[in-house]
């Protein structure tokens, strides 16, 4: 049974007849009357009773005539959504925890404005998870941290961040000469941040002892405060911790203190509520760089 099966059995029905029906459908009766039959094999039950020429719809021709039409118009809005250029349907979009909490409230609620009659559906994940679900057709698109594999992706850069070392206030400094602190606090392999802090630590030759991973900034900067180590993190997040008088920021050297946050697509997938979306990015932009004109 395939849609073009019910189509002919739906015009049949309209049309009161095989002959009326071929017309419509710019076919020969005979080939309107062979899938009939084939349907009516297919699911092994007639579905016209034969009276003469005159044809009437059995029990089971009456019950398909509903699905056949629900079907058929179900169809026809796949077809008018494949083709609408309009922002539409559920949109599966994944970032970062740093991401989601920080800078896209405000361009998700643009978003929702503009386009109301898209469902937004966030995941939060690593990169390296985040990407792996594009590929696999569960996301549509996400924000990453470079660097992203550049092959499978289209990507719009989104924002730009400055991590930082965070500390307790009684811990001034760190480095070589005051020594790295023993504890980090991190998420899980695979968060860009960890690598980064790693990687400060592997350059100056040392390790850290103790490595306390946790599931989210909150939680990270809390221990923080309390002592139990240091963490690296993105400053935009210290906007949204009350109690980030008590911690000590500790900036990175230059050509380490630049965190560049892509949104990723599958290449070749653009849809319109990615286009959409990368343009609500770049207004955005183009905004806060007019804001920043404006007060040098």
């Amino acid at each position: 049974m395939d849609l073009s099966e019910l189509r002919i059995f739906s015009t049949v029905v309209r049309e009161g007849g095989i002959t009326r029906a071929a017309e419509r459908l710019h076919r020969v009766q005979s080939n309107v009357t062979t899938r009939i039959r084939q349907l009516e094999d297919d699911l092994g039950t007639p579905l016209f009773a034969r009276q003469g020429k005159r044809l009437h719809l059995t029990p089971s021709g009456q019950m398909l005539l509903g699905y056949a039409d629900r079907l058929l118009a179900l169809a026809d809005e796949a077809r008018a959504a494949v083709h609408d250029p309009r922002p539409r349907g559920v949109f599966r979009l994944g970032a970062m925890e740093s991401t989601a909490a920080v800078r896209l409230p405000k361009p998700l609620n643009q978003f929702h404005q503009l386009y109301p009659h898209v469902v937004l559906e966030l995941r939060i994940g690593n990169p390296e998870i985040l990407a792996k679900a594009i590929l696999a057709g569960e996301l549509d698109a996400a924000f990453v941290a470079e660097p992203i594999a550049d092959a499978p992706f289209e990507k719009l850069h989104a924002f730009s961040e400055e991590p930082v070392i965070v500390s307790a206030n009684d811990l001034a400094s760190i480095g070589k000469k005051a020594g790295a602190p023993r504890s980090v606090l991190v998420f899980g392999n695979g968060c860009p941040h960890r690598k980064r802090l790693e990687d400060w630590y592997a350059k100056r030759g040392e390790m850290p002892e103790r490595t306390i991973e946790l599931g989210s900034y909150h939680a990270m900067l809390g221990c923080v405060v309390a002592g139990m180590g240091i963490a690296l993190l993105p400053e935009s997040v210290l906007t949204t911790f009350p109690e980030s008088k008590r911690l000590n920021i500790h900036r990175l050297p230059r050509g380490e203190n630049r965190s560049d946050t892509v949104l990723i697509w599958r290449r070749g997938a653009g849809s319109p509520n990615i286009q959409a979306l990368q343009q609500v990015l770049r207004e955005d932009s183009a905004a806060l760089r007019g804001g920043a004109n404006r007060r040098n």
